[in-house]
């Protein structure tokens, strides 16, 4: 598989090329563009958040808790003084941080649900509905800051598939199957309990009709 530096080198130059298309396409602004960029940075390194030990999981669960507080900060600024608004942030950190993260590699395999078309779908329906209904985002920016995880973790999946082709020896290696798969088929319980939260997501989700907008403007613009 692609190491570390390989994934986030290829999301952040995927996620820079994405963002600035965008930004010449009239899709959105140059901070808006940054946004664009920077989630699939992190959409690329995001499949490795079932490895134990790794660059990658340490900076994800870092990332997540500092998104943790951001969301704290925002949603109970206006229902507690300041100092008890500090202890509420303090502990959405250290929750995240230091109890969700040893609790997620316990109950994680590497190379399981996580490295699946499904994870990938559902990130992307999460990002969305973040963005939309806790930061209040325009639909069309919800859609494609989902998109912008969507297409990083993609590109993390086919790197790991790409790996896995010897081409000196011309053979497949034993990962090969094993990232750029529809759903883990070793645990099927995991996968369909996976589906049911993504189809959880829709009322949550902004209107269908800006990602078919999205969809549509992006596509004339590359045509």
């Amino acid at each position: 598989m692609a190491d570390f530096r390989t994934h986030l080198s290829a999301a952040v130059g995927g996620g820079v090329l994405l963002a600035v298309a965008g930004w010449r396409g009239d899709l959105w602004t140059p901070g808006e563009a940054l946004s664009v960029a920077m989630l699939t940075a992190f959409g690329g390194i995001l499949p490795d958040i079932d490895s134990d030990h790794s660059h990658a999981v340490r900076l994800i669960f870092n990332t997540l808790a500092m998104l943790a507080v951001v969301a704290g900060a925002l949603l109970l600024h206006s229902r507690l003084e300041p100092g008890a608004l500090l202890m509420a942030c303090g502990g959405l950190y250290i929750g995240v941080r230091y109890v969700l993260s040893p609790i997620f590699k316990r109950f994680s395999v590497h190379r399981g649900i996580w490295h699946s078309l499904l994870a990938a779908a559902l990130c992307g329906l999460i990002t969305s509905a973040a963005g939309y209904r806790f930061l209040a985002l325009e639909p069309g920016l919800a859609w494609a800051q989902g998109v912008a995880v969507l297409v990083g973790f993609l590109i993390h999946l086919l790197l790991d598939e790409l790996y896995s082709v010897d081409l000196t020896g011309a053979r497949l290696k034993r990962s090969f199957g094993t990232a750029l798969k529809p759903f883990d088929y070793r645990e099927p319980v995991n996968s369909v309990l996976m589906l049911l939260l993504a189809a959880g997501l829709t009322p949550w989700l902004p209107t269908w009709s800006a990602l078919d907008e999205l969809v549509a403007q992006g596509s004339a613009f590359w045509r």
